[in-house]
């Protein structure tokens, strides 16, 4: 397999009068090869996001080297920018227009066939749902044509950050199955999530991000079993109590 990302010792650092200097990704490796769903494992603040805005040319990284699909990135990223779908946090869309608008406008300003259109939203199962304005669209919907506009160039690499907010149980099995078939057909899939639970049923390879700092990575049986320690990390309000209870005769 060839890699389809590669991230080395990336560093962004953030810098404003109200909060001084933040370091949001301090020497981040990422490895992501070809037909894999990688999933992109770390909480809120851990700098995942950074990490994927600063791959897709959004933000200016410090330090560190980056590959899309071959190409150093963002340098040469527009050489294979028709080849890669990715959402990087919320999209907004215009709440007045249809989803079937919305996705004929983009796919006309992306030089996209407009038969895209329909089979996107058939892909994300919003079919039925195309003629109706997207204010009236709850969370999950909304996120389902986010989805659907990352899928308008049929890429071969799919970045997701954080797909399956607002979604219920069967939406996320829905992405889940989407996801595999997708790899199946040759898509290679990066889905960035803070909820370990998605990442366990969505992906088969995971990288863990801590801090900026990478801190795992493999497949997600072998990771998750190397870290299975069975510690547990117990917070009581009354400590000395706590201590009087452990130590008393059974």
């Amino acid at each position: 397999m060839s890699a389809v990302i590669e991230i080395e010792g990336l560093r962004k650092t953030f810098h404003s009068v109200r909060n001084g200097r933040r370091v949001a990704v301090d020497g981040f490796d990422l490895l992501v090869e070809a037909g894999q769903v990688h999933g992109f494992l770390g909480p809120n603040g851990s700098g995942k996001t950074t990490t994927l805005r600063a791959l897709l040319g959004l933000v200016r990284a410090d330090g560190g080297r980056m590959t899309v699909l071959g190409e150093p990135s963002p340098e040469l990223l527009p050489r294979v920018a028709g080849q890669v779908g990715a959402i990087v946090e919320s999209p907004q869309f215009f709440g007045n227009f249809t989803g079937h608008r919305t996705l004929r406008l983009l796919a006309r300003a992306g030089g996209v066939p407009l038969s895209r259109v329909d089979e996107s939203l058939e892909l994300v199962g919003l079919r039925d749902r195309g003629d109706e304005r997207v204010k009236g669209y709850s969370l999950g919907m909304k996120q389902r044509l986010a989805v659907a506009s990352a899928l308008l160039k049929d890429p071969r690499l799919l970045i997701l950050d954080e797909p399956a907010n607002g979604l219920d149980p069967a939406g996320i099995r829905e992405m889940r199955d989407l996801m595999r078939s997708l790899a199946a057909n040759g898509v290679t899939v990066l889905v960035s999530s803070h909820i370990l639970g998605e990442i366990q049923l969505i992906c088969d390879h995971v990288t863990i991000i801590s801090a900026g700092r990478r801190v795992a990575s493999g497949r997600v049986d072998e990771v998750l079993a190397g870290h299975d320690r069975h510690e547990f990390l117990v917070r009581v309000a009354e400590p000395e109590r706590a201590v009087e209870l452990l130590h008393a005769p059974s």
